[in-house]
């Protein structure tokens, strides 16, 4: 058991790190948009520009004052959302704010090594591996005491986490799935989590010593914070994923309704649209009573014709 330590929940605690961060990426933001996007003849858009905003705001909220100490020192289930901030709304939202321009000067999907680590199943196995040794009660005690450790952990995590969204709203057109493969893969990402969810959710005792604090917060105890971080993670985190996965559904639904009903093919999703190609019209089928009018219509054929057929 850790030692009881005087804790001012509204004592401001400044983290510079996290300042130095946050700084950095919005002048790389700001010299994106400034500098390299009219040299290259681009124009970044107003939506990608909120969802970088908003992308580095919830990092400074995930990373900063309170939730930092709060997740770190005290309370698991406030650390696991903390977790769902870093691995399920900032990544996506971060790559929903990357033009595809600028992400192959980073990254170049078209070579072989990188095709292979970036397939669908490598990056979404290799993230749940990583969420489930995040897990592991030495990683999360050995977290709460060594800050390197500590930021070292959630870099490879988020990191991990951005290749696990590139399948599903990445920049690389090549990269992200159709609309079914995209619902199955989402479905297994909230399938996954379970295990871990379920380990703390029915723990009959505590997990990790790091947490085992005399000092509880809102009188929260050791048990109730444990299962909380289990419902968090799978209830409050599955439910996420399962909005999205019904999102791209009613999407793709309505698309395949509205080419239908404009008698065109429904091109294949690729996550920003393409232009459907028109279906080839069918021919008219013939009615008997149609084909009887025509020959009424025509009567009796020219005698030299009947003399040639007698």
């Amino acid at each position: 058991m850790r030692e009881l330590i005087d804790y001012d929940l509204w004592g401001w605690t400044p983290h510079p790190e996290v300042w130095v961060i946050v700084l950095v990426a919005l002048a790389v933001g700001g010299y994106v948009a400034r500098v390299l996007a009219p040299a290259a003849g681009e124009v970044i858009e107003r939506r990608r520009k909120w969802c970088y905003l908003a992308a580095v705001g919830l990092l400074w909220l995930a990373s900063g004052w309170p939730m930092h100490d709060i997740s770190e020192e005290y309370l698991y289930s406030v650390h696991m959302v903390q977790h769902l901030l870093i691995t399920l709304v900032v990544p996506p939202l971060l790559l929903l704010a990357v033009p595809e321009w600028i992400a192959r000067r980073v990254v170049d999907p078209s070579r072989p090594l990188a095709r292979r680590l970036l397939r669908p199943i490598t990056v979404g196995v290799t993230f749940n591996l990583v969420v489930a040794i995040t897990h592991i009660p030495w990683v999360v005690n050995t977290s709460a005491d060594n800050g390197v450790f500590h930021y070292t952990a959630h870099l490879v995590l988020f990191v991990t986490a951005i290749a696990m969204w590139l399948p599903v709203c990445g920049p690389f057109e090549e990269l992200r799935l159709q609309p079914l493969p995209k619902m199955f893969y989402l479905f297994a990402m909230s399938v996954l989590p379970t295990v871990p969810a379920g380990f703390l959710t029915f723990a009959q005792t505590p997990i990790y010593e790091a947490y085992d604090t005399p000092l509880r917060l809102w009188g929260v105890t050791v048990a109730n914070d444990q299962q909380m971080a289990g419902l968090i993670m799978k209830i409050a985190g599955g439910l996420y994923l399962w909005t999205i996965i019904a999102g791209v559904f009613f999407r793709w639904s309505a698309r395949q309704r509205a080419a239908h009903g404009a008698g065109i093919a429904p091109a294949p999703d690729s996550g920003e649209g393409e232009i459907p190609q028109p279906v080839p019209a069918t021919a008219d089928v013939l009615t008997y009573t149609q084909v009887v009018e025509a020959f009424e219509q025509a009567g009796e054929p020219p005698a030299e014709h009947r003399e040639q057929r007698e």
